[in-house]
């Protein structure tokens, strides 16, 4: 880490550059980019899946929201790394904005930032006098080539709409001179009905598209598609936001602002076939955590990464193709940690062992399953039925949310209403330190909806939408508690896709209500 430091602040000095933003994102601006792919963790350090860094000449500061404030302190050497711990509602650009100082330079790798993200930087940082150089390439070279490999066809039962359809469909209002640029891999791969189930934690095809009038063509390589981008003659609308700064270099005289995203919308809502994949999908995810469940309870010296590979065997045998994302096994303290994922030979679960499990994997139709489930081997302390009682209530209020009036229900209202919830049921030294909940879909991450209190979440939840509701408390002391169902929307009511019970002798049935006890009764508790 040191060395690549060292060599970011030569080239610094070597540029006359001040400033430097180091992503941890890749060329497709991909969420849970693998390590060797990832800028930010071969210079600081931090594994974490979101978070950016910014170099000077003399410091490095890490960026990070509540989710990564443990595991930041934990990871990072702080006599080279400065952790900058967000808050709740605290944007990333504005906290690293705060740190350029004015008549400064600020460089910038476009293919690992969107557009619309370096937009916001010039705009900001315009009244500083600051200026920002736009570099093609990032410093830090890729450990890892891309390549092609079992990209697979996803049958129309599963989708419920053809290739045809939804290019049809996405393409309808375009005019015969217009064009739609398709960067997103996820929206890529549930344009074309194709996944790549051979690399860990992900599904979607790396290729890019772009979407003419009534047809489409889809690129696995940069040669053919920049070609066609630069001699296209005519309007190529783009989703600023989805498309990394080079893409959008290359059409940017003939670029136009995709304001709504159609293939964006189509994605987020579920046709029933995909409904019906998905329930059946997390079926099989719960039966995979329920033979956890019995193997944690019934073994003895097991290790979280005991844990974890067994974890890995039971998806494999219930019909996984691949896991949606790296499983988080976290025993005791570990769990206070929201995205903890190093499993460890060392921690040992033993009586009165905590175990939070947050994990999902993809089917043959291809959809991520999401869930989080927590144990306790033995007989919980007082503490651990307080907290996850306290959590469960969060969990069923915001599970019960209806909204009448006009806008809907939108993920910003529910995120509120698991918020004063904890805020009627505080615990001493406990914090809810992240977003209530986000899409699932292609990715098990994806917008929209998105639960939380950001602004993307002020958007009304629609029919078929599909998403997570997790709330959790956690203290870096003790341990932390999360209770995740991935959920779906329809006839304006929220269902659930998970059946895993809750854990009965976790539940202080003193702290329900009634009515929270009513709404208990619909989950199986055992």
């Amino acid at each position: 880490m040191i060395d690549i430091v060292q060599f970011l602040r030569e080239f610094l000095n070597k540029n006359n550059i001040d400033y430097m933003l180091i992503n941890s994102t890749d060329d497709f601006l991909t969420e849970y980019n693998v390590l060797e792919k990832n800028s930010r963790y071969k210079a600081t350090g931090f594994s974490g899946s979101a978070g950016d860094a910014l170099i000077t000449k003399d410091k490095l500061f890490l960026f990070v929201d509540g989710r990564y404030h443990i595991q930041a302190d934990l990871e990072v050497n702080h006599d080279v790394v400065t952790v900058v711990k967000l808050k709740t509602g605290q944007n990333f650009s504005d906290e690293i904005i705060a740190k350029i100082e004015r008549n400064s330079v600020f460089a910038i790798v476009t293919k690992k930032n969107s557009q619309k993200r370096i937009e916001y930087f010039e705009n900001k940082l315009k009244p500083k006098n600051v200026r920002i150089l736009l570099l093609n390439d990032d410093p830090i070279k890729d450990d890892k080539n891309d390549y092609i490999c079992n990209v697979s066809d996803i049958d129309v039962k599963y989708t419920g709409m053809s290739v045809y359809e939804k290019i049809q469909k996405t393409s309808e209002n375009l005019k015969s001179n217009e064009a739609i640029l398709v960067t997103n891999q996820e929206e890529v791969s549930y344009l074309y009905n194709k996944r790549d189930f051979s690399k860990p934690y992900r599904s979607s095809i790396r290729a890019k598209a772009i979407i003419y009038k009534g047809n489409a063509k889809l690129y696995f390589g940069n040669q053919d598609y920049e070609h066609c981008l630069k001699t296209f003659n005519g309007t190529i609308y783009v989703d600023k936001s989805a498309t990394n700064g080079y893409d959008y270099s290359l059409i940017k005289n003939k670029a136009a602002e995709l304001t709504n995203n159609p293939l964006q919308l189509m994605k987020s809502v579920k046709t029933d076939a995909e409904i019906n994949h998905l329930k059946d999908a997390f079926s099989k995810t719960d039966k995979t955590l329920s033979s956890i469940r019995e193997y944690i309870y019934t073994s003895e010296k097991l290790s979280e990464y005991d844990i974890s590979r067994k974890l890995e065997e039971l998806y494999k045998a219930f019909g996984a193709k691949n896991l949606s994302f790296k499983p988080i096994v976290a025993k005791d303290k570990n769990s206070a940690l929201a995205h903890y994922s190093n499993s460890s030979k060392e921690e040992i679960v033993s009586d009165g062992s905590l175990v939070l499990i947050d994990s999902g994997a993809f089917y043959e139709g291809g959809l991520a399953t999401d869930i989080t489930r927590v144990f306790v081997k033995g007989n919980p302390t007082e503490l651990h039925k307080k907290v996850y009682t306290t959590v469960l209530k969060m969990f069923l209020h915001s599970y019960n949310a209806y909204f009448t009036s006009g806008k809907g229900l939108t993920g910003y209202d529910t995120d509120d209403i698991a918020r004063k919830i904890y805020s009627q049921n505080e615990i001493d030294g406990f914090v809810f330190n992240h977003g209530l909940g986000h899409g699932i879909g292609v990715s098990v991450h994806e917008y929209p909806p998105n639960l939380s209190k950001n602004e993307l979440a002020k958007v009304k939840i629609r029919e078929n939408m599909c998403f997570t509701i997790e709330p959790g408390l956690y203290n870096e002391k003790h341990f932390g508690v999360r209770l995740e169902n991935s959920c779906y929307m329809q006839n304006g009511k929220i269902h659930s896709f998970v059946n895993m019970n809750f854990e009965k002798k976790l539940i202080e049935y003193r702290q329900l209500s009634k009515q929270e006890k009513k709404w208990l009764d619909e989950f199986e508790v055992i």
